[in-house]
């Protein structure tokens, strides 16, 4: 077997185990705070914007970071220790905390659960993409058993949540288990992690970014157009379960429905590079934000199980689009050094500053005026955001190459 193919396998299955993880985690976090936690719209919107809060502060070091150490293993490292640990912090210090003090629960959840399942999954994205530029191959190939591994979990988290949701995160926490052993008999040539750390990357040239213009231009997409899906996913699960007849059989169905989507998700992103090439990575992102936004506001008019799960299903088609379209703009138009800096920062960063601003709003909107209401309030928002990004961001052609490396961009 050769290196590029030892690798391959080893990230594959790497991320299939990490995302289950995170599905075991945090698929139903939503449903498990609402139904058996008993807290309000307002108080899991606390909840998830402490997430948020958390993850924005450690997602520029995680980047930057990243981009010093290269390809050495250090952040899967500290990823897969905190992914072992997360079912017994859930279990018998997040959930007790919450119940009897909501506001030192959501700081102290925030911190670890951002960490671990928010920034870490971005950080392990960006180094996927940072193999995958060494070895010659695609970032979506790999990222696709990400997709399968979440849809694995989330096939069985309905039916376990209704015995009982802890076994749910202990499995999380075994999944993590695996990772540290995985990773204590994985190796790279010594030779490939040197050369590719950033030994050279000073400080200042990350910070160079803030003076950059087509950064920003590209965090107005970020902080605009996917800011608003992702919150709208946050308490999607208890909006959806109330379409059913109880809450069992719709936390059962949500499990199943989230599967076959994440499957469907997992074919689009083997399939979505050949897309994206022939359309550009600035059309890709504004294709992608234009079904998102059509899921939001097709939600707030959907009426009963069908409708809502047909506008779950979108979703399968956006995020391929979105990610591999992320990747090939970063790639186009900024300096490969700083891949995982812009990656952390402009993505993770941006959706977690959004996120932490945006889910006490909306959960108190969900308490005022409703689900649906709330969704085609977030629906027209979004669809003036697309507007300013589509002048905002920067042109990129069809099989793009990079202007600051001479290269045809590669994931």
């Amino acid at each position: 077997m050769t290196s590029k193919q030892s690798h391959f396998r080893f990230l594959c299955t790497f991320v299939y185990v990490y995302f289950f993880a995170q599905a075991m985690s945090m698929s139903l976090l939503a449903l498990w705070l609402r139904s058996t936690l008993q807290l309000s719209g307002t108080e899991t919107g606390i909840v998830f914007s402490a997430n948020f809060i958390a993850a924005m502060c450690s997602q520029p070091v995680y980047g930057y970071l990243s981009d010093k150490v290269g390809m050495r293993k250090h952040v899967l490292w500290a990823v897969g220790v905190m992914c072992m640990l997360s079912g017994l912090f859930l279990v018998y210090v997040y959930g007790p905390l919450l119940k009897s003090h909501i506001l030192a629960g959501a700081a102290l959840g925030g911190i670890y659960l951002g960490i671990t399942f928010i920034a870490g999954s971005y950080a392990i994205e960006s180094y996927v993409d940072r193999i995958g530029r060494a070895y010659g191959f695609e970032y979506s190939r790999v990222r696709l058993w990400g997709s399968l591994g979440f849809a694995s979990a989330a096939f069985m988290t309905g039916r376990l949540y209704n015995v009982d949701p802890h076994i749910n995160f202990m499995l999380a926490s075994m999944a993590g288990l695996l990772l540290v052993l995985m990773l204590a008999f994985w190796r790279l040539p010594e030779h490939d992690t040197v050369a590719a750390a950033g030994a050279k990357l000073r400080l200042a040239d990350a910070l160079g970014l803030l003076r950059d213009k087509a950064f920003w231009r590209f965090m107005v997409f970020i902080l605009s157009v996917t800011n608003l899906y992702l919150v709208y996913d946050q308490q999607f699960p208890s909006y959806f379960a109330s379409q059913f007849p109880d809450k069992a059989t719709g936390a059962a169905m949500f499990g199943y429905l989230n599967s076959l989507q994440i499957f469907v998700e997992a074919a689009g992103l083997f399939v979505s590079p050949l897309l994206v090439r022939r359309i550009g990575a600035k059309y890709g992102l504004l294709l992608a934000g234009s079904i998102m936004i059509f899921r939001i506001a097709g939600s707030g008019l959907a009426v009963g199980p069908v409708s809502i799960s047909a506008m779950k299903m979108l979703h399968s088609i956006e995020l391929p689009i979105l990610v591999v379209s992320v990747f090939r703009y970063i790639a186009c138009h900024f300096d490969n050094r700083l891949a995982s800096t812009v990656y952390m920062v402009g993505v993770s960063f941006g959706h977690s500053l959004g996120l932490a601003l945006l889910s006490p709003l909306v959960g108190k909107a969900y308490d005022l005026i409703g689900f649906n209401h709330t969704y085609l309030l977030l629906a027209a928002i979004g669809a003036v955001c697309l507007v300013l990004s589509a002048f905002a961001l920067s042109p990129t052609p069809p099989e793009v190459t990079s202007r600051k490396n001479a290269a045809v961009a590669t994931t």
